[in-house]
């Protein structure tokens, strides 16, 4: 399994590329520039790195996912929790829960999740 890391900066103009694609190349670099005061070649720069880690595509300027942002996402998760705490989901989330209180809502949407799960 590949893990996929990238930086805050790639991971914004990652997202923005999944709201928004299919899209042209030139209009990625207008919207870079828009929502975060890139010139041009930064928009190329990061678009090329992200192509080379195997998350996007360009082909003949148009710039697609190679994957979604849901399995990126469930990707980077997983290999994190592997890597942080030997694999074990519960550690995770007992250090995660430690510092950062859960709503009622969250925790009513985690339990759906494994009354899910079970099912």
């Amino acid at each position: 399994m590949n893990y996929f890391k990238i930086g805050s900066a790639e991971s914004k103009f990652a997202n923005m590329i999944w709201e928004n694609e299919p899209i042209t190349s030139g209009e990625l670099s207008k919207m870079g520039e828009k929502h975060f005061g890139w010139k041009k070649t930064t928009s190329f720069t990061v678009l090329k790195r992200l192509c080379e880690k195997g998350i996007f595509q360009n082909k003949k300027g148009i710039v697609s996912s190679v994957i979604s942002r849901d399995e990126f996402y469930s990707k980077n998760s997983k290999q994190y929790v592997e890597h942080a705490f030997y694999g074990s989901l519960p550690a995770f989330f007992a250090a995660f829960c430690k510092k950062n209180k859960l709503s009622d809502s969250d925790i009513d949407e985690i339990k759906r999740i494994i009354d899910d799960m079970r099912r």
